[in-house]
């Protein structure tokens, strides 16, 4: 009976131990690609330095507004050779672009930019400069070939705003991971990557905004929670806070790149869970820019992600759609009774 008991408490120490070893939790914030970041992990050790400089190698390969990047580079037709993070990039963009039929296309780049939500902006938007820029915009243009981009048109320009930053998020995690991190939160502009739980031991949990209008990023109301239990990726986007008015109209940074003017569809926000960010950001994007018909008609046909759709129907009031998978990611439930006693 001793011996029973003896291995019973040894187990129970070890157990302790082992908790102890993870180290404790800590928080990392700054700001990176115009945006901030939050970063919460359990380590024995601070990541601080590793995670500055991940993010400082991101930066010079994907960030549009730096000119040393290798996207500015490849914007700029300067000879260079791509990186990994580069490629992986570019071709989940070429994947998601030909699912979507060009609704996400980051060909776009020159449109984003003509209409003031890029990385340059010109001084006028005229029919005529939006027929001339679509001449040179799609995905079907532009191609990887080994470690270069081949062109069909040299005016040809990227943008990855709408996927980066969520691929960012799970470069972070992989560093993370790398280091022994179990149980971490990376959050970057809104798009966040998750693994285990957090101090309280508790699955991660994350809020969706309300959809309304915010310029300044101070409305911290919550339209409902997710908590996915699960290493995922979560992403929402919307019109709500990236928007400008000029002669009493408003113009919202979702662009179609097939018409080349703001898409001005129904959908307020997109929210989606998939296996990692970075595929997350893209399909929220792509919602955002389809309608609500045809986001909820596109994210039934990919099992691999869930979606939590605002949208205001005919009679201008607010709606939602979700996925099955995503009602069970919903603590509070608030999706699930709305849509069940409309």
């Amino acid at each position: 009976m001793k011996k029973i008991v003896w291995f019973i408490l040894s187990v129970y120490w070890l157990g302790l131990l082992a908790c102890t070893d993870k180290g404790e939790y800590i928080e990392e914030s700054g700001s990176v690609f115009h945006t901030l970041y939050h970063i919460k992990y359990q380590s024995a050790k601070l990541l601080t330095e590793e995670i500055d400089k991940e993010l400082q190698d991101f930066n010079l390969s994907l960030n549009p507004f730096n000119p040393n990047s290798i996207i500015a580079k490849v914007n700029n037709n300067e000879p260079v050779e791509v990186d990994d993070w580069f490629a992986d990039v570019f071709n989940k963009a070429q994947e998601i672009a030909a699912r979507t039929d060009g609704i996400f296309d980051a060909t776009g780049a020159p449109l984003f930019n003509l209409w003031g939500f890029g990385f340059s902006k010109m001084d006028s938007v005229t029919p005529q400069i939006v027929d001339s820029i679509r001449a040179f915009v799609g995905y079907k243009r532009i191609r990887l070939e080994g470690k270069s981009i081949v062109k069909d048109d040299p005016r040809i320009m990227l943008n990855f705003s709408a996927i980066a930053k969520g691929y960012a998020c799970d470069v972070i995690a992989r560093l993370l991971e790398r280091e022994g991190v179990a149980n971490y939160m990376v959050e970057i502009g809104g798009e966040i990557a998750i693994k285990g739980v957090n101090q309280n031991g508790v699955c991660w949990r994350t809020g969706i905004n309300k959809p309304e209008d915010d310029l300044d990023g101070v409305n911290k109301s919550i339209e409902e929670v997710v908590q996915p239990c699960r290493q995922c990726g979560i992403a929402t986007s919307g019109d709500y806070r990236n928007f400008y008015e000029k002669d009493g109209k408003r113009y919202a940074h979702t662009i179609d790149p097939r018409t080349g003017y703001p898409a001005g569809q129904n959908i307020l926000s997109a929210t989606v869970v998939a296996e990692n960010c970075m595929i997350a950001d893209g399909y929220a994007t792509a919602f955002m820019a389809s309608g609500s018909e045809k986001a909820i008609e596109l994210a039934e046909s990919i099992p691999e992600i869930d979606y939590y759709l605002v949208y205001l129907d005919e009679q201008g009031k607010h709606q939602i759609a979700c996925s099955k998978g995503m009602r069970a990611y919903l603590p509070n439930r608030k999706a699930l009774d709305i849509l069940e006693n409309p």
